[in-house]
């Protein structure tokens, strides 16, 4: 009406709006009946122009079509098996003239897309690595025994490229769990600034909308190729909506066409999924018109941090508490930590190879790994004083000890340390003996031995006792109450010397 005031045509009008020239057309006849003219009244609001124009005729009111409840729709959706297509048939099964299949869904999606608002995210190049497991395995059936064993998929791909690689592993586990990202950062040719994982245990200890607890060797391996690890929320998949689409591409593109195989080892498993990946991601996307490949190479590639030179070596961290015996027990074998930390909180960093404790982030002791064999492996260095001195003397060195002394001292600390349960209980005792050389001479104490033998003697009290006595220089005289009898089973004192 405004143009027209202007001295427009309704063929200019209609190019004008870009809208058909009988619409154009109508609606100067509708406001000529109405008597209407520009400029309109103050006071005309648009629903009042609105009714003037197109009136409602008492003949003309529409069907009213059965309205389906929408929120009972959403709520079966969440059950497992329910589509839309059933639940459209339920409800044409009870409203016979209700809305056809398409506007039903159209409908549904108009309604639903009031609930919550969805952030469009932005994902710079070569920024975020989003990371997780499918939900469908893999059977791979053990050639000897016929065993069946799954196979887990894992899942990584890039934020702004959408480049993704997948691979085949025995378990969610830990171990797999950062082999596979290593192999990924390989497959790659470099490092994101971070990392997006789910909330499983294998990457995050405790689970925490504000301050989620990593797990300790999933953050070494982080640290070790200079990357953050940000996971998502809990209960808030659309916080890696990239990685989420891609386990739908790999379901739909890659294990839905293995469904018929079978596989006979984990490596077979990861060479057929190779050039299903390849075409994957060399498939072009009809609304960007370019590949994943295409899009890695001009846009994450360039951004991508460069690989560390050496590869990561796994290694599980476990906190535990050092002993009275100054030893913290790893895989059922004690190693030793400075006897200053004794029931301290320490961290050991296990590798294949070797073993490191940790008190406040320093390094505080390193072992050689060894088997689950209950046996200790002690750094002299970590001893205290006493025990250091203890640790000193062993069967062997006492027995050298007494041999150069005399015969005599060498029987008694062997009997000393067999009548003992443990020759360790019996050093005390050994030491002390041989200490007496130095008082009394090597003389008098080989035959002080031979006399408290001789008597079964074996303290080291009775032994000093002998010598300070000066028994040892007296001849002793056997002792009978009567002639001797000679019979086979008197065998006599000689009998055990």
């Amino acid at each position: 009406m405004r143009l027209r005031a202007d001295g427009f045509s309704g063929r200019q009008v209609a190019q004008s709006l870009c809208v058909a020239r009988a619409t154009i057309s109508e609606y100067f006849r509708r406001a000529d009946l109405e008597g209407l003219s520009w400029p309109l009244s103050a006071d005309l609001s648009d629903a009042d122009l609105e009714n003037r124009l197109f009136p409602v005729c008492p003949g003309d009111v529409r069907r009213a079509v059965p309205q389906p409840v929408w929120a009972h729709v959403h709520a079966e959706l969440r059950r497992k098996g329910v589509t839309l297509s059933l639940l459209w048939e339920e409800y044409r099964g009870v409203h016979h003239d209700g809305y056809g299949y398409s506007r039903y869904c159209e409908l549904y999606t108009r309604w639903e897309g009031k609930l919550s608002p969805v952030m469009r995210q932005r994902h710079p190049a070569g920024e975020r690595l989003f990371v997780d497991y499918a939900g469908p395995t893999v059977d791979v059936v053990c050639p000897k025994t016929g065993e069946v064993r799954t196979a887990q998929i894992f899942v990584a791909t890039l934020g702004a490229s959408n480049y993704t690689y997948v691979e085949a592993s025995w378990t969610q586990g830990l171990p797999d769990w950062v082999s596979s990202h290593v192999r990924a950062f390989e497959f790659f040719g470099g490092v994101p600034a971070q990392l997006v994982p789910d909330n499983l245990k294998a990457g995050v200890t405790k689970a925490c909308f504000y301050d989620p607890e990593i797990n300790r060797t999933y953050g070494d391996m982080a640290a070790h190729y200079d990357t953050a690890i940000v996971p998502a929320r809990p209960g808030k998949p659309k916080d890696k909506a990239k990685v989420e689409g891609a386990v739908l591409l790999a379901e739909r593109w890659i294990l839905a066409r293995l469904r018929n195989q079978h596989f006979f080892g984990l490596d077979e498993v990861n060479a057929a999924i190779r050039p299903l990946l390849d075409q994957l991601n060399g498939k072009v996307s009809r609304h960007l018109g370019a590949s994943r490949r295409d899009l890695f190479e001009r846009l994450d590639r360039p951004a991508l941090k460069p690989l560390s030179m050496e590869a990561y070596v796994y290694a599980e961290w476990k906190q535990c508490r050092a002993g009275l015996d100054y030893h913290v027990d790893i895989g059922r074998h004690y190693y030793s930590v400075p006897h200053q930390l004794l029931k301290q909180k320490l961290w050991a960093r296990i590798t294949a190879r070797t073993v490191e404790v940790y008190f406040n982030g320093q390094r505080v002791a390193s072992h050689a790994r060894t088997s689950g064999n209950r046996q200790h492996s002690t750094i002299r260095d970590h001893m205290p004083a006493h025990h250091r001195f203890r640790e000193d003397w062993t069967p062997q060195r006492i027995r050298g000890q007494a041999v150069r002394i005399g015969p005599n001292v060498e029987v008694f600390v062997d009997v000393i340390m067999r009548q003992r349960k443990h020759p360790e209980q019996g050093y005390r005792t050994c030491l002390g003996v041989l200490r007496l050389a130095k008082t009394f001479g090597r003389e008098r104490l080989d035959a002080a031995c031979l006399r408290a033998l001789e008597i079964n003697a074996h303290s080291y009290t009775s032994l000093h006792s002998i010598l300070k006595n000066g028994l040892d220089r007296q001849r002793r005289e056997p002792t009978t109450d009567g002639p001797a009898i000679t019979h086979p089973n008197i065998r006599g004192a000689d009998y055990f010397h």
